[in-house]
């Protein structure tokens, strides 16, 4: 069994979704990755008991990141950090509904995500 921390990615970009997966397996985390839909990662996160998510807002289907995570929410308190190309207001507010670690605007680069990471006391200094 793993003690590595397990992310779950939510990316509706598979060239994303892959980079954010290298990126986090550099870190040393366990990735739970290619989810394109809210509610696939709403039953993913009840499965798989991430201990991050990193969590686009524009996905496919009907519902997006944001509502995805305020479902999630109600069975889980895991760190989020939203990976997003909506820099505007009004999803920034809307997803501080959501208590999240880091609202970070696409295109992100390694560093970036290092440091939002260890920002939310989710990276060891190790």
């Amino acid at each position: 069994m793993s003690d590595k921390k397990k992310v779950l990615i939510v990316e509706d970009d598979l060239i994303l979704s892959l980079l954010y997966e290298n990126y986090m397996d550099k870190l040393g985390f366990e990735t739970e990755g290619e989810l394109v839909y809210g509610k696939t990662a709403i039953e993913v996160a009840k499965e798989v008991n991430p201990d991050l998510i990193l969590m686009d807002i524009s996905l496919e289907g009907e519902m997006d990141g944001i509502e995805a995570m305020l479902e999630i929410r109600k069975f889980s308190s895991v760190p989020v950090i939203y990976i997003t190309g909506n820099s505007d207001k009004v999803h920034q507010e809307r997803a501080k509904q959501t208590d999240y670690a880091d609202y970070l605007i696409k295109p992100i680069e390694y560093n970036e995500l290092k440091a939002s990471l260890a920002k939310a006391g989710i990276l060891s200094d190790s």
